[in-house]
């Protein structure tokens, strides 16, 4: 088992933070680091705006393409492909984590609320140099990640 990529994305769509364990293939051949990110946060979102578009219980169905509120609709949490697992995970804040792994991994959602509770909230939102809404990079942050993810058994 193991992890691709993590990604943290604020309520407008923008990459606070970025980390890349096992990616055997790079960011798009020509493409920006930026473009990978605007991909990505189009893919989740459009999943999570389809899911629940689609949801069969929900009275009121939002039209696909229109952003909703935190807590409306259906909630998406993964997707899997032959090639990676994508798991997704959004905050009552509206931040959003976004983890890629081997198509195996099982369900991540207690972990990626786990990254949101303790490394996240101890070494970034109370974390004096940190502008909410902006990336960041602090090593503190990258090192209780790391650590986290080596004791599900999901680094080498």
């Amino acid at each position: 088992m193991v992890c691709f990529t993590f990604y943290i994305f604020n309520r407008k769509g923008v990459c606070q933070y970025y980390h890349e364990w096992s990616r055997s293939k790079p960011s798009r051949e020509g493409g920006s680091k930026q473009e990978d990110f605007k991909l990505m946060f189009g893919l989740f979102w459009s999943m999570k705006t389809f899911s629940a578009a689609m949801d069969p219980k929900g009275t009121s169905k939002p039209q696909v393409g229109v952003p909703m509120r935190a807590g409306q609709g259906c909630a998406f949490r993964s997707f899997r492909t032959d090639k990676y697992k994508l798991h997704f995970m959004e905050s009552p804040s509206g931040i959003k984590f976004v983890l890629t792994t081997d198509p195996s991994v099982g369900d991540m959602t207690t972990a990626l609320h786990h990254i949101y509770s303790v490394p996240f909230v101890n070494q970034v939102l109370k974390n004096p140099l940190y502008v909410p809404g902006e990336p960041f990079l602090f090593e503190s942050f990258a090192s209780a990640l790391n650590k986290y993810m080596r004791t599900l058994g999901l680094l080498t």
